[in-house]
């Protein structure tokens, strides 16, 4: 197989600050001696369990960081299944630890999550409200993707096109009046932005605060200053998320470091939203753009920086994402990028998507989950 990048074509790349994340190596490296005394599941519960939070996360995100020849020899010696598990239990325990640092803190009342496209903040969220919820919290989900404003009034970008990364396509008042509400004992009626049609509409869901109440507030403008609107910073805790692709060639050099991202977003438009692979790569660099202005550089005010990705997602992804890109021709203007894209896929071995549990946070992207969105 060749290896060598594609000519005249540019890996993505990334501003956030990553560092390598030691857990799963050292989990691993003690599988084969604990599976002599204990069942898979058990082995891999029992070393999870003295995984500690500075392993997870910290003010960088922590990144799982294999070759991808390592990757496919797991997969070739029908390893597949204990990489999975052992990443998906890993995510799980990270969660779990954040559950308790927020549960630490009672003056917290609200949980900010950010983060750029496709880092799958939804299903962050609702794992982080399993946590929560066994500490004996009430956890509330909220999404700043109900209160854009109508598409009409949405800012354009430097190409003409509905910019949705913009700060303004939030309706931030309307926003600030719903949390002064809340805050005040009132009940609020929660907006559901209708897609389709680009209106905000009543959503029927009418929320007031209890005193185990704990907002969850996700959206990739979380930690923005102007969203939080001079909130007192012991009633926030802040989290910044984000699937960072850190996967290393043979010769030790990276991968793309957004390719996790674009992929999951293109299986995900293409399967909940009716858009062609041509059309969420023609999109991407405006949402680039509008992350690293956006998004990135609000990456240091969060209390906890967590990586979403796991190191085995492309060789599942892959199934899907690659009929899509073969249905980009010649003539589009994204053929070279879909190419790129597929000389990446096409040097993960494949893992069967049956493989992934109910619960996995690609579920969001690729359907079948345990959870409703």
């Amino acid at each position: 197989m060749n290896t060598t990048t594609p000519a005249s074509i540019n890996l993505s790349r990334s501003s956030e600050k990553f560092e390598v994340n030691g857990a799963y190596l050292k989990v691993s490296e003690q599988m084969k001696e604990e599976l002599k005394q204990k069942p898979l599941d058990e082995a891999i519960q029992y070393l999870v369990g003295r995984v500690k939070g500075r392993y997870l996360f910290s003010k960088r995100l922590k990144t799982v960081c294999f070759s991808i020849g390592t990757m496919n020899r797991v997969i070739d010696q029908g390893d597949a299944d204990k990489m999975v598990r052992v990443a998906e239990a890993l995510q799980v325990r990270g969660i779990d630890l954040i559950g308790d640092a927020i549960a630490a803190r009672p003056q917290v009342k609200g949980v900010l999550i950010a983060g750029p496209s496709s880092s799958g903040k939804t299903t962050f969220s609702k794992k982080l409200s399993l946590a929560l919820q066994r500490h004996g919290l009430e956890p509330m989900c909220i999404s700043f993707d109900d209160y854009y404003v109508d598409r009409e009034k949405t800012p354009l970008d430097e190409s003409g096109d509905y910019d949705y990364e913009h700060i303004n396509a939030i309706n931030i008042d309307f926003f600030h009046q719903q949390i002064r509400q809340l805050f005040q004992g009132e009940e609020v009626e929660l907006p559901r932005y209708d897609f389709p049609t680009g209106k905000s509409v009543p959503s029927g869901k009418r929320l007031r605060l209890t005193p185990r109440t704990i907002l969850i507030l996700e959206g990739i403008h979380a930690l923005n200053p102007i969203i939080t609107g001079g909130a007192p910073t012991e009633n926030l805790f802040r989290i910044y998320i984000s699937g960072l692709t850190v996967a290393k060639n043979d010769d030790g050099t990276y991968t793309g470091t957004t390719d996790n991202r674009l992929i999951r977003r293109m299986v995900r438009d293409a399967q909940f939203r009716n858009t062609t692979a041509s059309e969420t790569l023609a999109r991407w660099p405006s949402v680039r753009r509008g992350e690293e202005r956006w998004i990135t550089p609000f990456q240091s005010e969060a209390d906890v920086n967590f990586c979403t990705a796991f190191q085995y997602e492309l060789g599942v992804l892959k199934m899907q994402a690659l009929p899509l890109l073969y249905n980009v021709h010649k003539n589009d203007p994204n053929y070279e990028e879909a190419q790129r894209l597929k000389w990446v896929l096409h040097r993960f071995h494949d893992i069967p998507v049956d493989l992934l549990p109910p619960h996995s946070l690609l579920r969001e992207f690729m359907g079948g989950s345990a959870f409703e969105y």
